[in-house]
Formats: structure tokens, C-alpha cells, sequence
């Protein structure tokens, strides 16, 4: 059996790394980061012998919601009850250089394909569209 209850994943966005450490000093009070709210309040159960299908679009919270379910992050509020053995399947990451953005991984792996730099910044457009997740193109891949 799976299950959770009201589950919800907040992520802190940060612009620069040092901003990090900023909001750790005790004499600073500015805030240095944006909240990414990952999940809010997901409900689910599925007994055991039941299936369950997440579907949705590019930055909808579905890997996040699995890896949760699996214990592999913890959420920000809520719970979640597994009975048996749990084996997640996650990583469609393979090939990506996860400390680079999604541009830079675009430019890089279309380096190694062969392309040259005008056919990629010709070609981005399209491959941004194709990928459906706006602004964090140019965010760390760890952080998708």
C-alpha cells in the first residue's frame, strides 16, 4: 500500500550560491531566496494489487511526488504510509551534466553531436519549446 496525505514539497530558490550562507548568518534578516512550491497538498492511496499512473506536464511535481513516495526526499508537510518494498525508476537525467543549466547542457550535448554553434542557437528555440520548462532552462538540471 502507498499513501499520502496532504503532501507538500517547498524548494528554496537561490540566485547565487553565497546566498545560501547568507541566510545562515544570525545578524542578517534579509530573505535570499524564492520559494518553489513542488507539491501542495497531493492526496493519494493505492492498495496493495492496485495501480497508479501520475501523469501530468513538465514541472508538474511528478517526480518529486515519487520520489517522496519511495523515501527518497522527505516533504515539507504532510505524511506518507508504504507498506512492502518500493523501487523507483527516476532517473531520466542519464547524459546531463546535473551542476550545468539546461542551456548549457543543450549547447554541450549538441557539441558532441556535432552541431556547431549557429545550427544550436538556431535550433534552441524549438528545443526549449520541446522541453516545456520555461524559465528553469537556465537553472542547475539537479535542480528540475
Amino acid at each position: 500500500m502507498v499513501s499520502a496525505e496532504k503532501v507538500s514539497k517547498v524548494y528554496r530558490l537561490y540566485r547565487h550560491p553565497s546566498d545560501r550562507i547568507l541566510e545562515l548568518l544570525p545578524f542578517s534578516t534579509a530573505r535570499h531566496h524564492a520559494d518553489f512550491w513542488a507539491l501542495r497538498e497531493v492526496s493519494l492511496t493505492a492498495e496493495r494489487g492496485e495501480f497508479l499512473a501520475i501523469v501530468g506536464p513538465n514541472g508538474s511535481g511528478k517526480s518529486t511526488l515519487l520520489q517522496i513516495l519511495s523515501g527518497i526526499i522527505q516533504p515539507t508537510s504532510g505524511r506518507t504510509l508504504t507498506e512492502g518494498r518500493i523501487a523507483a525508476l527516476l532517473e531520466l537525467g542519464a547524459g546531463f551534466d546535473v551542476e550545468a543549466t539546461g542551456r548549457e547542457n543543450v549547447y554541450i550535448n549538441g557539441e558532441i553531436l556535432g552541431l556547431s554553434r549557429r545550427e544550436l542557437d538556431q535550433a534552441f528555440p524549438s528545443i526549449a519549446a520541446f522541453a516545456e520548462i520555461g524559465e528553469f532552462i537556465d537553472r542547475p538540471v539537479k535542480e528540475y
